[in-house]
This record gives structure tokens, C-alpha cells and sequence, in this order.
């Protein structure tokens, strides 16, 4: 499903990743591990297509996204992949169905047939009946719940996470976690998950533990402990609010590109 070789990524001086070597398969729930700054987050970003490595290849779906022009890597993260972030980037002018619709609307699909699907998820999250509200009017819970649905809209092969309970109560970050693992065991969807939180990484299937940039050679099944102030913010996280919003909608061009009534 997703094969890395030898990836190295650099912010001016900072080297963040130092030659990560990884594989994961389809159906499999793997956890991201490690301290703050350790690489986390931008291992992700490169898996996900938002950022390119300076050195390696990434192949997803037997697809080497590496050598793709960036037309072309817009559309395959738009078929391939999902996201699910911290915050949920639902767009607050439009209802839950609307949001949960958009990602189809992009690619192409039909009105009917993406307000169908959209319809399907949402029951399936128990959302039915918040259908028709919008962010604002949601709890936390049930935004992060919409943009799961959202994530699922185009049938991807994968979906990232990036702290996707953190912002969370204990309740509603329970219940998005057995939601994980239902569309693991219901869908057979693949799961990358960047988290904190210790008891969630040791249920997924594999744990991967970094440590300055590289993978840790302890630890598939251990978590380090982690302190309250590396819960607050990632070091290495580099993705800006315009861009996890544009990969959570599956944009192919800039979400301003895009007009405000393309959900009506």
C-alpha cells in the first residue's frame, strides 16, 4: 500500500527527516510516535502528498507519487487519500451534508449521487439527523465525526491523521477512536495516525516510535511517555491552516479558486 525509501526532508538548515524506511499494507492501523520535533508530523505531510521529500521515493497504491507533476499529484491525493486533522477545516458556511459532499463535488461526481453517499456516511457516523446543521451548531464530537465522513467521501485508500482526538473532551475522543477501529474492521480501511495519546497508539496494530528525525529501532509496540507541553504543539508541524484545509476538502487548485455555492 504505502513504501518509503531513504527519505530525507530539510527546512533551510533543519534537517527534520534522516533516511526513513517504512512499509505499510493495506488494511493495517499504524500509530506515529515520538517527542516533540522529532518528525512526526512532517512524515506525514510527505506520505499524504502535502510536502515533497528532498531525496527518496514514496509509492502509494503502486503509484510513485514522487515523480508525479503536481496537476497530477493534486488529483491523486484527491482519489487516494484522506485527511482528518486536529482541527476539523469544516467550512463554516455550509451545512454537514454540504461539507461531507465536497470532496465528491471536486472530482466530479454528480450532485445527486455525492449527496447520496454523503447522506450514507453520515448515517453510518449516527448523524443523520445533523445532516442539514452547520459547523456552529455541532459539538466537537460531531465535527470531527463530519469531517470522518469527509475523508471517506471519495473511497480512499488511506487516510491520515494528525491528532485527529486532540482537541477532544476524554468522551468524544473515546468514541472517535472506536470509530477508527470500526472502519478498520467494517471497510477495511487503512489508518496513519499521528498522536500523543498512549493508550490509542498501543491498540493500533503497529506502533512507530521517532526519535530526531529517524525511526526508533526499539519500538513498533512501545510508547514513550510524553509530556503536557508536547500535547500543546508539534515542533515539526509545518502545515498551515490553508493547507490542512485544503487537503481535508480534497482540493485539486486553491481553495479560493473555488466558488462558495458549490455545494447548491
Amino acid at each position: 500500500m504505502i513504501s518509503l525509501r531513504n527519505i530525507h526532508k530539510s527546512f533551510g538548515n533543519l534537517e527534520v527527516l534522516k533516511g526513513i524506511d517504512l512499509d505499510i499494507q493495506k488494511g493495517e492501523m499504524v500509530s506515529i510516535v515520538g517527542p516533540s520535533g522529532a518528525g512526526k508530523t512532517t512524515l506525514l505531510q510527505i506520505m499524504g502528498t502535502l510536502d515533497r521529500p528532498n531525496e527518496g521515493t514514496l509509492t502509494i497504491a503502486n503509484t510513485d507519487v514522487t515523480r508525479l507533476s503536481s496537476s497530477a499529484l493534486s488529483h491523486f491525493r484527491n482519489t487516494h487519500i484522506g485527511f482528518i486533522f486536529q482541527f476539523h477545516q469544516l467550512l463554516p458556511e455550509f451545512t454537514a451534508l454540504e461539507n461531507v459532499m465536497m470532496p465528491a463535488l471536486i472530482a466530479g461526481t454528480s450532485k445527486r449521487a455525492a449527496r447520496e453517499r454523503a447522506t450514507q456516511l453520515l448515517a453510518y457516523m449516527g448523524l443523520e439527523d445533523r445532516a442539514e446543521h452547520k459547523p456552529a451548531a455541532l459539538s466537537g464530537g460531531e465535527k470531527q465525526r463530519v469531517a470522518a465522513a469527509r475523508a471517506l467521501m471519495n473511497e480512499p485508500d488511506i487516510i491520515f491523521a494528525d491528532e485527529p482526538t486532540g482537541s477532544l473532551d476524554s468522551k468524544n475522543r473515546a468514541e472517535l477512536q472506536e470509530l477508527f477501529f470500526q472502519l478498520r474492521r467494517d471497510l477495511g480501511q487503512t489508518f496513519v495516525i499521528v498522536t500523543h495519546d498512549e493508550a490509542f497508539a498501543q491498540q493500533c496494530d503497529r506502533c512507530i516510535h521517532m526519535v530526531d528525525g529517524r525511526i526508533s529501532d526499539e519500538a513498533t509496540t512501545e510508547v514513550q511517555q510524553t509530556s503536557e507541553a508536547s500535547l500543546e504543539a508539534d515542533e515539526d508541524n509545518h502545515t498551515s491552516t490553508d493547507t490542512e484545509a485544503t487537503a481535508a476538502l480534497h482540493l485539486t487548485a486553491p481553495m479560493s479558486d473555488y466558488p462558495l455555492n458549490l455545494a447548491e
